[in-house]
């Protein structure tokens, strides 16, 4: 994988979980455990995206919780019910040409953000392995929040 940063004003817990990822070559990391507020812990598969900074031009590393659908991977652009998209979503929208790991698999990927039937399919999908997502929906308000689809290119 490319060399990248860390995406600026990361939570201490994210840049914690990226170092025992990266440190581990992914034997660490891919599953991690959380608990959401009023909740019981949650253990979710994550996967670290590299992308290129729509502006910069730098590589940005981000861990993101992710699902499966055939060969290809599912991410939401949630950014935890904010009223706009995170970075790394515009980032992918100027460049859809994307890095990841999962686990210890690491492969080049193209992003695409997926629409109608696919998008609530895989919505449904995301919401059964992290429940909160459906209340990040209701706190974004008029924002549909983006589910993302990582094709590998081979």
């Amino acid at each position: 994988m490319s060399e990248a940063k860390l995406a600026p004003n990361m939570p201490k817990w994210m840049v914690d979980h990226v170092d025992k990822y990266l440190s581990s070559g992914g034997k660490e990391g891919h599953m991690y455990t959380l608990t959401p507020p009023n909740s019981a812990p949650i253990t979710v598969p994550s996967l670290l995206l590299i992308t290129t900074g729509r502006k910069s031009g730098q590589k940005y590393l981000f861990p993101l919780f992710y699902g499966r659908a055939g060969d290809s991977y599912f991410i939401i652009a949630s950014k935890g019910g904010a009223p706009e998209h995170p970075g790394w979503y515009r980032n992918l929208l100027a460049n859809p040409d994307v890095e990841i790991q999962v686990g210890t698999a690491k492969m080049r990927a193209r992003a695409r953000t997926a629409k109608g039937e696919e998008r609530a399919r895989l919505w449904k999908d995301a919401a059964a392995f992290w429940p909160p997502y459906n209340d990040y929906q209701k706190k974004a308000g008029d924002r549909e929040i983006p589910v993302v689809v990582l094709d590998p290119v081979h």
